[in-house]
């Protein structure tokens, strides 16, 4: 199903093929001979996103578009099963495996490749042709790419990137206090304020 929001609505190449299935909101370009499969989501949350040619977005991944980034996938690039990208910038000849995570602000290099839940964090540059293994995190810039298990040594190069400030806005707690309460209220109505007047392309066809 493709939506209007905000005004704006998904431009599709006639060469693309998007499944039934899916959905597709907002200012979006999809370019030709890409494939969009069942239950992805791809939407549009304040942010534009623009997908180049011979894609393939497979079944159940979710790409998000957020204000200030622009999120961009190039030429020749593979989203695998459920993956999630936000805010990210994707080189062309990219492979993201099933369950990749690309955070705000990260950059992907031609060729790299994100295998199994591998992630790649928020204000991330991956280098060209770089891997990140299965189930390990990449940080920083330039990027370190390190296992899961060696959290202590993320944790120092994640937290001065500063998730809370980079993508909310919000000072981080001090620890053992959350930001939850006064957070949350904010997210949900910015999302119902950016969402409110949807509709499916086709009700404006129609009218």
């Amino acid at each position: 199903m493709n939506y209007v929001s905000r005004g704006k609505s998904p431009r599709i190449h006639p060469e693309a093929r998007v499944a039934h299935s899916a959905v597709i909101s907002g200012d979006i370009e999809i370019g030709p001979n890409c494939y969009i499969g069942h239950h992805a989501v791809i939407v549009d949350e304040g942010g534009p996103i623009r997908i180049g040619a011979h894609c393939v977005v497979m079944d159940s991944a979710v790409i998000r578009g957020v204000p200030n980034l622009d999120t961009v996938l190039g030429d020749h690039v593979l989203v695998g099963p459920r993956a999630h990208l936000v805010g990210c910038r994707v080189d062309s000849d990219v492979f993201l495996a099933t369950g990749a995570t690309i955070f705000s602000g990260a950059h992907l290099g031609e060729g790299a490749e994100v295998r199994i839940n591998g992630v790649v964090h928020l204000r991330t540059t991956l280098p060209a042709h770089a891997t990140v293994p299965i189930g390990w995190v990449a940080v920083g810039t330039p990027a370190r790419i390190l296992p899961a298990e060696q959290h202590d040594d993320i944790w120092a190069i994640q937290k001065p990137l500063d998730f809370p400030r980079f993508v909310f806005g919000m000072e981080r707690p001090p620890a053992g206090a959350s930001m939850m309460a006064e957070l949350m209220p904010r997210y949900a109505r910015s999302l119902r304020t950016c969402h409110a007047d949807d509709h499916p392309v086709c009700d404006e066809q129609a009218g």
